[in-house]
């Protein structure tokens, strides 16, 4: 009796056995050079500053979060590569996406193949989502609804005032392409005649004949669906040639702060509108305090942060959300749990995913260059861009001349 008493004090009295408290690695592959360079670094800022902010509130089920970040070279067979070695040799137990429609479609089949959940905030073409794949869910405003906002508010102008020309450029890109093609049938629907409708190739390095192919139409408005190396080109060469469109609109890039006025000039930026779901003075929760964290840890001002950074930090949201929902990092649990949830918060707003991945819930904005700030406007039911309150500015329509 005396032993066997010893011997459940001795058991009694052992450590249990500890948790698990290795780093939850995250895999990630990001556009660090080539074409989507400026934003795939942008999109990494805002991975970097959900790292930061998890981390300090004790990580993912009370263990440490680690970015094991590739870069891919803004190329979609790396990225292919990239993912494959981030499952299986690095062995991160979760992924986030890259930076554009073409990435995220090219990474997305090989990355279901692992039956990983495929949170991402930059890859919204449709094409990403006509896949039929059960595991790819995209936190950020569907690509085909980015401009219909515009196109609305062109086509509820007075007769007399609505532009009666169009001309239409953008990169033979799944991301761009489709938001213009479905802009293009309202404003034509409501009389907006197109002048000028070109598609070139993503790897064009000379955008010169097509900025002169748009002045020489002599188009009233110009939507172009571009990242910020091509608008840039095309508004140089506007300014420099004297075309002044009463509305311009591209697709990505001026959303870039403080990216978009060095590459332009600040004088160049009045007028310019872009389509986005996100401002730095939303009032969406945990907003205030990214941006704050953004400008403590990269400086600069509230204006330059690109919206890439937003989209980024909100992968991280949602994922943290199901993580705490399933109480595991398993995907399979994860997966499951995106597809049924009613709705989830990030900085960026609200998110509901349909049955294909996409973001149901995001609103679409749009967004104009008015004195160096980035303010938002939204459509009202007479289909007029009013700004979102508490603003009380005014669209600039026509734009002002260069």
């Amino acid at each position: 009796m005396a032993a066997l008493a010893l011997m459940v004090a001795a058991c009694g009295s052992s450590p249990a056995k500890s948790a698990n408290t290795s780093p939850i690695k995250i895999g990630i592959s990001l556009s660090l050079s080539g074409d989507r360079a400026a934003d795939g670094k942008a999109l990494q800022q805002g991975y970097q500053l959900w790292a930061d902010h998890v981390n300090a509130q004790g990580g993912l089920l009370g263990r440490k979060v680690e970015l094991d970040i590739v870069s891919d070279a803004s190329s979609p067979s790396q990225v292919v590569t990239n993912y494959q070695k981030l499952i299986s040799v690095d062995n991160c137990q979760l992924v986030f996406g890259p930076f554009s429609t073409a990435l995220t479609k090219a990474a997305s089949q090989v990355v279901a193949r692992y039956g990983y959940a495929f949170v991402e905030g930059a890859g919204s073409g449709p094409s990403v989502f006509q896949q039929g794949l059960h595991n790819v869910f995209s936190v950020s405003l569907p690509a085909v609804n980015e401009l219909q906002s515009f196109a609305k508010w062109i086509g509820s102008m007075p007769a007399s005032s609505r532009p009666a020309t169009a001309a239409y450029a953008t990169e033979d890109d799944p991301f761009t392409a489709p938001q213009l093609d479905v802009a293009r049938k309202i404003l034509e629907a409501d009389g907006v005649k197109t002048v000028y409708n070109k598609t070139y190739p993503i790897e064009t390095a000379d955008y010169g004949p097509i900025a002169a192919g748009i002045i020489g139409s002599h188009a009233d408005i110009v939507l172009a669906g571009t990242t910020l190396i091509d608008i840039s080109a095309f508004i140089q060469q506007f300014a420099q040639q004297n075309y002044n469109p009463r509305a311009l609109i591209g697709s990505a890039g001026p959303d870039q702060g403080s990216q978009f006025i060095q590459a332009v000039g600040l004088n160049h930026t009045e007028g310019v509108m872009v389509p986005n779901s996100w401002y730095p003075g939303a009032n969406f929760p945990g907003n205030k305090a990214m941006v704050a964290a953004f400008l403590k840890k990269y400086g600069g001002s509230a204006a330059d942060i690109s919206s890439d950074v937003p989209q980024g930090y909100s992968v991280g949201e949602v994922i943290k959300q199901a993580v705490d929902a399933t109480h595991s990092v398993n995907n399979a649990k994860i997966i499951k749990y995106l597809h049924s949830v009613s709705l989830l918060q990030t900085v960026q707003g609200p998110v509901r995913f349909d049955s294909t991945g996409q973001n149901v819930a995001a609103e679409a904005l749009i967004f104009q260059w008015q004195k160096g700030q980035l303010l938002p406007f939204k459509l009202d039911s007479s289909n007029h861009l009013v700004a979102v309150p508490p603003a009380t500015s005014k669209i600039e329509y026509p734009k002002p001349n260069w």
